[in-house]
């Protein structure tokens, strides 16, 4: 019979810890949104609203509103960052790539609906549109986050219903209360709460 080879107990013991780790990291939820970050999306929001509303043109106002998404868009993935590495977890954990599965498809659904509406002159149904989308999009990624997420999906769906019936004049009210407003105030709860 042949001698065999005795297996090194500390090998076992880093595989063993391995599947720990990914297992509580795929049970854990996605705790790096950003609050302070939303808050500063929110406050681009009150500026964009601002300047769009004094366009004289449709393309224009649209121009506004495309810039401050990329503006907002950035400051969300950098302040998100930014806090994951203050918290010690990493950036594209596995919680992190379902809350990103989650929310990036309402978001994307929001540039072929543009293009497509803008061209018919149909540019006051795109608060609504957008606001609807981006709720969707939160509460599809809040379900992999802290409980306040989703209920701030539901604002913004809640904004973007009201925005669909709204007058064209109240476009960037509309838009800067749902993006601006709704940012700020769950942004200094998820801070105050969450860890900035």
């Amino acid at each position: 019979m042949g001698k065999m080879a005795p297996v090194e107990i500390h090998s076992h013991a880093i595989e063993s810890l391995a599947y720990i780790r990914q297992t509580m990291e795929r049970a854990s939820s996605f705790t790096a949104v950003p609050g302070r970050g939303g808050v500063w999306m929110g406050c681009t929001a009150l500026i964009a609203g601002t300047i769009a509303s004094q366009q004289q043109t449709p393309v224009h106002w649209l121009a506004v509103w495309g810039v401050e998404g990329f503006l907002a868009l950035l400051i969300g993935l950098i302040a998100m960052g930014t806090k994951a590495r203050a918290m010690g977890s990493p950036v594209w954990s596995a919680p992190a790539r379902k809350f990103a599965l989650a929310f990036a498809p309402p978001l994307l659904t929001g540039a072929p609906l543009t293009v497509a509406l803008a061209p018919l002159g149909l540019y006051h149904l795109l608060p609504g549109v957008w606001l609807c989308l981006y709720g969707v999009a939160v509460i599809g990624a809040g379900a992999f986050s802290a409980r306040v997420v989703p209920a701030m999906g539901a604002g913004f769906l809640l904004a973007g219903a009201l925005a669909l019936f709204a007058p064209w004049a109240w476009r960037d009210a509309s838009l800067a209360a749902g993006f601006g407003g709704l940012h700020i105030v769950f942004g200094l709860v998820i801070a105050r709460r969450y860890g900035g």
